[in-house]
């Protein structure tokens, strides 16, 4: 099979870096919430919908930008997403009210969806080859999860030294290069047998994916309270009379029958389960590293850079070793490694252990980086070129569905015994505010002890860092468990995947649709 051209190289390139952006766009805007929201008299609810919006607009319109780019064409659906991204970046940077900001982000968060199934999708056009393809995923896998990484580090520079807007100004420069390169590198594909948008369809899988989301969120944050339940009903609902509707539709929105591809639906559960698992454990890493070891986000980001690199690193030895041995054995390698480095995790301690961290993380996201090169690859490359939107699509969504329900499930459980230990350990003369502030969360302890005479806040904080690290560690032994779970079922539901040289031999050239 001929190998692809030095053109669908440097085509990599320029798709790779919108994916680093859009991750660091969702990263960077932790740190600039406190600044926009003076600046812009930001309340408590203006603030959860600065955050929230972007990440609600993206899973919402996943599926339905995927499948509009098989119809028009994955290049021109990405021109118009990167255009509409880069107006609404400056719209963002200069906004004068919080309201202004919420619907900025809102139309941020529907072109990010445009460009997300678009790069992925294009990616396994350009590269006919699986072993190529399967190095083009990696570099894509390896530019949206390192740039979640290094997002505190850049965003910390930047609000040291410039205004909160310049965070939103970021990607400008970088989406501007896409639509001046874009058509010359990049080529055109299109399903040309592909029918009408069912727009019924549109608005339920909307009212579906919004609420679920929207549900899963509130829980994490509220626990079972009956919006958040009520949310999350109401997306299960509409969902069932949206698979109903894809199923008798002649040309759906939303190809059930990939799902009856084995390889298929089991590398898509996994991805699910394994953003569940990671996505629920990391943030409270990400606060261990400010909350008990005392750091500011950007040192906090500086500690994690060595496991983003062992992500990368991971990333880019997996389709080598693809080649020689079955993808679902090496995904299960990699979810296996991921469990050892969760089990290092297990070892911290409410002195800030540092070095202990550093090499949980190194170890786990070394796994995680060949478990979600080969996973992503697996998605688009199991269904025929002219379904890679979709595919794609679904891929992005089941990690937005997955994040959100390892947050609210995990974090749950993190919290209860995060509760349970400060309840038990707060000092008696403490003040009754302090004390229930500690109780209903790490951070806001930490800014109410400061209210404290020094040697009570001392006692208040020591007993917030045991209590939080009790958390900690219980949701790494539980994570470590279910990452061996999701080895073996790796191993088992992906047997059938052949090595990509396999693969190479006995798959002719793919039949693409090009303008």
């Amino acid at each position: 099979m001929n190998s692809s051209g030095r053109r669908a190289w440097i085509g990599l390139a320029v798709l790779a870096l919108p994916t680093l952006l859009i991750s660091l766009d969702m990263s960077v805007l932790y740190l600039a919430l406190p600044h926009l929201s003076a600046d812009l008299g930001a309340d408590a609810t203006q603030q959860l919908w600065i955050m929230d919006i972007y990440g609600f607009m993206i899973a919402g319109f996943l599926v339905t930008m995927g499948t509009l780019g098989d119809r028009i064409g994955r290049r021109r659906l990405l021109m118009f997403g990167a255009a509409a991204f880069s107006v609404a970046s400056v719209l963002a940077a200069y906004s004068t009210s919080a309201e202004m900001l919420i619907a900025t982000r809102a139309i941020l968060g529907i072109a990010g969806a445009t460009l997300m199934p678009s790069t992925l999708a294009l990616i396994s056009n350009m590269f006919a080859s699986a072993r190529e393809r399967g190095l083009a995923i990696a570099v894509w896998i390896s530019c949206f999860m390192g740039g979640a990484a290094i997002g505190p580090v850049i965003g910390g520079a930047l609000l040291e030294n410039f205004w909160w807007g310049s965070a939103f100004l970021l990607g400008v420069p970088v989406m501007v290069l896409l639509l001046v390169t874009g058509p010359f590198l990049l080529p055109e594909f299109r399903n040309e047998d592909a029918g009408r948008i069912d727009l019924v369809s549109v608005v339920l899988s909307l009212a579906a994916i919004l609420p679920v989301v929207y549900g899963l969120k509130q829980l994490a944050k509220d626990g079972w309270a009956w919006p958040a339940v009520a949310a999350l009903v109401a997306g299960v609902v509409v969902g069932v009379f949206f698979v109903r509707r894809q199923r008798v539709l002649p040309d759906p929105l939303l190809d059930l029958g990939m799902l009856k591809n084995r390889t298929f639906s089991g590398a898509l559960g996994i991805w699910l389960l394994f953003g569940a698992i990671q996505g629920g454990s990391f943030l409270f890493v990400t606060l261990y590293l400010q909350v008990v070891a005392g750091l500011s986000p950007m040192r906090a980001g500086l500690w994690l850079v060595p496991s983003a690199l062992a992500m990368i690193v991971g990333s880019q030895l997996a389709p080598l070793l693809a080649r020689r041995f079955r993808p679902g054995y090496v995904i299960s390698g990699g979810l296996g490694i991921t469990a050892v480095g969760y089990l290092i995790l297990t070892g911290l301690d409410a002195s800030g252990s540092l070095p202990t961290l550093v090499t949980g993380m190194i170890v786990a996201l070394f796994g995680v980086g060949i478990a979600a090169a080969l996973g992503t690859d697996l998605i688009v490359g199991s269904v025929s070129p002219a379904k890679a939107g979709s595919a794609s699509a679904l891929s992005e969504t089941g990690a937005e569905l997955g994040i959100s329900l390892g947050v609210a499930s995990l974090g749950s459980v993190t919290t209860a015994i995060y509760r349970s230990e400060i309840t038990e350990a707060m000092p008696e003369d403490v003040p009754a505010g302090v004390a229930e502030a500690a109780r209903e969360n790490a951070a806001g302890a930490a800014a109410s002890a400061g209210e404290l005479p020094a040697a009570q806040a001392a006692e208040v904080l020591d007993a917030v860092r045991e209590a939080f690290t009790s958390g900690l560690t219980s949701v790494m032994v539980l994570g470590a468990v279910l990452f061996a779970g999701l080895a073996v079922f790796a191993a088992i539901s992906l047997r059938d995947a052949e090595p990509t040289a396999a693969q190479d031999a006995e798959t002719p050239e793919k039949e693409l649709v090009s303008a």
